[in-house]
């Protein structure tokens, strides 16, 4: 009798940093499989630590950092590459944010990504529609802590995507900050979130949508006080949004709210939350809503899996930026080959683990280090570097998004090193040498011609970096390119590099 073997299970988790609550799913993977094991949440009022110069105080970031060691006893026994940490809209905006997470690495030992708004979107959807049955069109809306995403899809493709900076607790400090509870008060504060939603209402009703989903706590909350109203199917109507307002004016303040259904922590963002799902009711035209389980960190969980499996979506968004800023392909294909054949001769020498993003970043930014070319040629590394920072990259954390516009910023011309950035997720010293790769690849292709380059050999000892050409003869029969390395020879110099070819 043949015993039957059991797939080899994966244990993966996912860890959303939110506004207002931080969030961690845990799961296994058993061979086609995604079976979830466990959830935690903890509220955490990040949102409500922000001073008026944006930084955060100490008491928020100890309460972060509590929440952080409750959620590293559970992962103890999980590989780096295992786990990913999402970290929304207030690491976003807090001037400190490398403050926290330099103290959360102490206390949680796994990179923290702090993702764009567009990004947090997109991974909102993809945890709706992993988790909901199918329809033909979502519009899918997420009212944060600290902002709103409102996304319309169809499958797992998204089609229009969008994150405002409103949500339940920036609105409840702007527009509920006495505590009182008035038709006033909603006023002003739908009045606000219609004013951010009306730039987006007619392009979202244009494409349309078959059912609308709400993701996450606010909405998950209003959907369990409409229950105790008695509308027990849980759907959200306009009119009955509407109807709660009413009763919630029926209280002197926030805190004398006592509705069944609604917990004393969501109490005191509940009105503002419910103001804002007002404004897009009204806004998008909306006629019913119902509520998903699946928001961020399910997608997050999903896509760590789907990576595995599927194509990158970094690829493609790689190449639908090249291909929107007519990129020359043939060169930028040139300029990557050779940049990962220097990559992987010193790559050892650096210290640089094998299975290193830092490679794929390198590859990406030799693809799009021309982007600014469509711009202008004066300056165009300055123009690149600025369109990769602030194009929506999908698939792409806040951090890997800067590295590509470092890279290509800093891609030739002179060094002016005190620029570059702070990284989190990156050693610095990693960084500068992706710097000094991609600039020899472009050099060494400066040509642009079908001509075969003759192996090149790259070498690093101490701190000289040494280029050597199996042949000999190449550089005396190519006099500009001679002429390039030792302009840059002079460029690394003044930096205190030193390049020896």
């Amino acid at each position: 009798m043949s015993q039957s073997i059991e797939p080899e299970a994966r244990n993966i988790a996912a860890i959303d940093l939110g506004s207002n609550s931080f969030h961690m799913v845990v799961a296994k993977v058993v061979g086609q499989d995604l079976q979830m094991v466990s959830r935690h949440k903890q509220r955490v009022r990040l949102a409500s630590g922000l001073d008026s110069e944006m930084n955060l105080s100490d008491a928020a970031i100890e309460r972060g950092l509590v929440c952080l060691a409750m959620f590293a006893e559970r992962l103890q026994s999980f590989e780096v590459d295992n786990v990913r940490i999402a970290a929304t809209h207030t690491l976003r905006q807090a001037t400190n944010a490398p403050v926290f997470i330099r103290r959360a690495r102490a206390v949680l030992p796994f990179p923290i990504e702090i993702i764009p708004g567009e990004e947090e979107a997109r991974l909102i959807y993809l945890g709706v529609a992993h988790t909901q049955v199918e329809s033909d069109s979502k519009f899918v809306v997420d009212i944060g802590g600290g902002s709103t995403e409102m996304i319309i899809g169809q499958g797992f493709e998204v089609d229009l995507l969008n994150s405002q900076p409103m949500g339940c607790v920036s609105f409840t400090r702007e527009f509920f900050n006495n505590g009182k509870l008035s038709k006033h008060n909603f006023s002003k504060a739908t009045l606000a979130a219609e004013q951010c939603l009306k730039p987006l209402v007619k392009k979202y009703r244009k494409k349309g949508w078959s059912t609308a989903f709400g993701s996450s706590g606010t909405i998950k909350a209003i959907k369990e006080v409409l229950i105790s109203f008695g509308y027990t199917e849980g759907l959200i109507t306009h009119k009955r949004v509407k109807e709660l307002i009413d009763v919630l004016c029926t209280f002197d303040s926030i805190d004398a709210i006592a509705l069944s259904g609604l917990n004393k922590e969501r109490k005191p963002v509940f009105a503002a939350g419910v103001a804002i799902l007002n404004a897009i009711f009204q806004e998008f035209h909306l006629i019913e809503m119902h509520f998903s389980d699946g928001a961020l960190r399910e997608g997050v969980l999903y896509e760590m899996e789907e990576r595995f499996a599927r194509s990158d979506i970094r690829m493609r968004t790689t190449e639908n930026i090249a291909r929107k800023h007519h990129v020359e392909l043939n060169h930028a294909l040139c300029v990557k080959s050779q940049a990962s054949e220097l990559f992987h001769q010193v790559r050892q020498t650096l210290g640089i683990k094998k299975n290193s993003d830092l490679l794929s970043l390198l590859q990406w930014a030799a693809l799009l280090h021309e982007v600014g070319l469509n711009i202008s040629f004066r300056g165009f590394h300055r123009h690149s570097g600025y369109i990769l920072q602030h194009t929506n990259m999908p698939g792409f954390n806040s951090e890997q998004q800067l590295v590509l516009a470092t890279l290509a910023r800093f891609q030739h011309k002179s060094l002016r090193l005190n620029e570059m950035p702070e990284f989190h997720l990156f050693d610095k010293s990693h960084l500068l040498a992706l710097i000094k790769i991609l600039r020899l690849a472009i050099i060494l292709n400066a040509q642009r011609n079908d001509q075969l380059l003759p192996g090149m050999l790259l070498t690093v000892k101490d701190q000289l970096w040494v280029l050597s050409c199996v042949n000999l003869q190449w550089l005396e029969d190519n006099k500009c390119l001679h002429a390039d390395l030792l302009v840059e020879q002079e460029r690394w110099l003044s930096v205190g590099w030193q390049l020896k070819f």
